[in-house]
């Protein structure tokens, strides 16, 4: 097989390309990459917000908006209504291409003419706190979800319901604190379960109801600590645990914590119906090679989270039905795009924020347009000239083929969903790239120190949400919110004391393991690579044989 090795421009490792990504760069119609796979990902990072809720006012009506955009943009920011309306023309921006000078420097001044939609998402009901929110209802404080209703405290979540803390999970039903769980109804502080009814601290459980504290269980019905228990004591022992105790909770999740590293046994990966795949959190994919949380696609290669995809190859957030593209940022329901962020269209390049385009370049805001470059339209015969002549400019600049830069990224990178996966990346490096990097201070002193709560939530009354409380991790203010505080009540759950922004950091940067580590089989020793640090401590680590004969 032909391999490439080169050295990475940016951390100047070196990286290898194969044969498999040589032919799908020759057929989406890429040039191979100068960067290495982590820095092409923190490069489109630049374009995924994670930053802090905040109230504001749009640029267009003065109306009062809830975002993550950044406090003092480089950009208009409307309220997405707005941005969807006629109010405004995005062609009214277009400008001449000016070939004396470099192409970016021209499509980020466009950029930064061209207003934002406050909130990133379509056809929500009262979710105005929410962020990348599609076809959901009745959610608060969350971001990256899809047909949710009634949650509060998400990312990455599909289909879920009636339930808080929940992240990397589909099809859940009055649920709290869960991490990579799915189709289960009334499961609690647990991860990576399956089909399970009422429950508590699981890991790896398939099909069980009434179980606490139990780990790699099948089928099962009320056990703990996987001894198995009659209905009426299990009932008894479940009685006393006292979960309506912040100190015991704690102590909880440290006894959990410490089975993840003893006892459970762990796959070498997450991939679920997957075959001829390299990658972790993979679920119905095929051929799709140095690929993580993705599901339902076919023969993609170095990406970062997306859904119903084939064809593509280098991006970070696509979904839906993306085809035959490459070197994306958030791109969905596309056909041969390239070199774009947040757009939807075919066979275009170089999109930021435009929707159904066809045969677009360097375009941005744009809606339903067609043979158009920095926003203007030209005929059919005269688009394909001029793009020729950018890219022929691009390219003895260096420029064509490469991803939007730094500097046209939306917000300041330490807020952006570079902080889930690279939060090692320093500020000096970021403006050395001419990147942006925030130096607000987001803390606060308004309020009580959430450690100050009673300990327990039966100590406490439905005034607690008219309470400010400081984070003592990240000093960010929050409050339990009215809605929060009649589910952990109606639960007999202690009530959080940390941020929950910093709640979904914990549990989505298990997801951010982007390479394997060498192991040995826990039963056959056969040598392998698993998607689990060293430093998790995990002992028991299985190859999928062994698991499969074993555990499942």
């Amino acid at each position: 097989m032909k391999t490439e090795t080169k050295k990475c421009i940016d951390c100047e490792n070196e990286f290898e390309i194969d044969s498999g990504d040589l032919l799908l760069y020759e057929k989406v119609g890429l040039k191979i990459p100068e960067q290495c796979f982590f820095c092409r990902l923190k490069q489109y990072s630049a374009f995924w917000p994670f930053g802090k809720f905040r109230k504001g006012t749009s640029d267009l009506s003065g109306e009062s908006i809830i975002t993550i955009l950044p406090n003092s943009p480089r950009y208009p920011i409307y309220k997405s209504h707005e941005w969807w309306s006629d109010a405004w023309d995005p062609m009214s921006f277009g400008q001449d291409y000016d070939s004396s000078r470099p192409f970016f420097e021209q499509l980020k001044e466009l950029q930064e003419k061209v207003p934002r939609p406050h909130q990133v998402g379509k056809d929500n009901k009262n979710c105005d706190w929410c962020d990348d929110v599609w076809y959901s209802k009745n959610c608060y404080l969350t971001r990256s979800i899809f047909k949710c209703e009634d949650l509060s405290y998400g990312y990455r979540v599909i289909e879920c319901k009636d339930s808080f803390d929940v992240a990397n999970s589909f099809n859940l039903q009055n649920c709290y604190d869960c991490f990579a769980c799915h189709n289960s109804f009334g499961i609690n502080y647990s991860e990576n379960c399956k089909d399970c009814i009422d429950s508590y601290f699981l890991f790896d459980c398939r099909n069980c109801q009434n179980c606490f504290m139990s780990w790699n269980l099948r089928n099962k019905q009320y056990c703990i600590r996987n001894q198995q228990y009659t209905k009426d004591d299990y009932e008894k022992e479940l009685k006393n645990i006292g979960l309506n105790s912040n100190k015991k909770i704690e102590t909880l999740k440290s006894e959990f914590e410490s089975i993840l590293k003893e006892d459970a046994i762990h796959r070498e990966n997450f991939n679920l119906k997957t075959t001829n795949s390299v990658g972790n959190y993979l679920t119905n994919c095929d051929k799709c090679i140095n690929v993580f949380s993705y599901e339902d696609s076919q023969n993609c290669r170095n990406q970062l989270r997306g859904l119903g995809n084939k064809d593509c190859i280098d991006g970070m957030g696509i979904f839906g039905a993306v085809e035959n593209s490459g070197n994306n940022s958030c791109v969905l329901y596309s056909y041969n795009v390239k070199h774009s962020s947040w757009s939807l269209g075919r066979y275009s390049e170089y999109l930021d924020i435009c929707d159904e385009v066809e045969y677009c370049f360097g375009c941005v805001g744009l809606k339903k347009k067609k043979y158009c470059i920095l926003n203007k339209e030209y005929s059919k015969e005269e688009y394909e000239s001029l793009k020729n002549k950018i890219i022929s400019d691009m390219e003895k600049r260096g420029e064509y083929g490469k991803f939007l830069p730094y500097s046209m990224g939306i917000c300041d990178y330490n807020l952006s969903t570079a902080i889930v996966y690279f939060p090692e990346v320093k500020k000096e490096f970021i403006l050395s790239k001419g990147g942006y990097w925030s130096e607000e201070d987001l803390s606060s002193q308004d309020g009580i120190s959430s450690l100050e709560l009673p300990d327990s939530i039966l100590d406490t009354g439905a005034d607690v949400s008219s309470q400010a409380l400081i984070c003592p991790e990240t000093k960010y203010r929050f409050n339990i919110s009215p809605a929060e505080y009649e589910f952990h009540k109606r639960k007999g759950f202690a009530l959080p004391r940390i941020h929950f922004d910093l709640r979904m950091l914990k549990k989505a940067r298990k997801t951010a393991v982007l390479k394997g580590y060498p192991y040995k089989c826990f039963y056959c020793k056969k040598e392998m690579m698993a998607y689990y640090p060293p430093e998790w401590g995990y002992k028991k680590i299985a190859c999928e044989e062994c698991y499969k004969q074993n555990i499942a």
